[in-house]
């Protein structure tokens, strides 16, 4: 993420020294955040999820430590926050070994990537798929062998 108001190093911790940078994903700004707030039911749980631009964010800090693991994952969170919690879950489920077959896969793929604009999330989903293809934990079509792992 390119963001010329934001220093991954010099700005890190975001919510400390840059707490204007952080927001809900309904716009909401860290201030607004509290407790008291939520007991009163000014907010509500959709302005205590991550908004993608934060994710992003934390993943430049992770990159700028050197981290780059855990940058990938902050940036694919960032690409899901778009999705909803039923699609996360078919997607959840889709990648638990032995439940898809390597085409729905990349169906799944496909979709990340041109549908929902999750380009690093799609990769991540064929890398799995290759995985999966080599150690025999891929689901088989009715009337296919199935694999078997080296």
């Amino acid at each position: 993420m390119r963001d010329m108001e934001f220093d991954p190093v010099t700005d890190y911790p975001i919510g400390e020294r840059r707490p204007d940078l952080v927001r809900a994903p309904d716009g909401t700004p860290l201030a607004d955040i509290t407790l008291d707030a939520a007991l009163a039911g000014d907010i509500d749980g959709a302005a205590l999820r991550a908004a993608p631009e934060t994710l992003a964010r934390q993943a430049a800090v992770a990159l700028a430590a050197g981290s780059d693991p855990l940058a990938a994952n902050l940036v694919r969170a960032s690409e899901l926050t778009a999705l909803g919690d039923e699609t996360i879950l078919e997607i959840y489920t889709a990648l638990r070994p032995r439940r898809s077959t390597a085409e729905e896969l990349g169906a799944w793929a496909d979709r990340l990537e041109h549908d929902h604009d999750a380009p690093v999330t799609a990769a991540f989903v064929r890398e799995a798929a290759a995985v999966y293809a080599v150690r025999g934990l891929l689901r088989t079509a009715p009337g296919e062998r199935a694999s078997v792992a080296p």
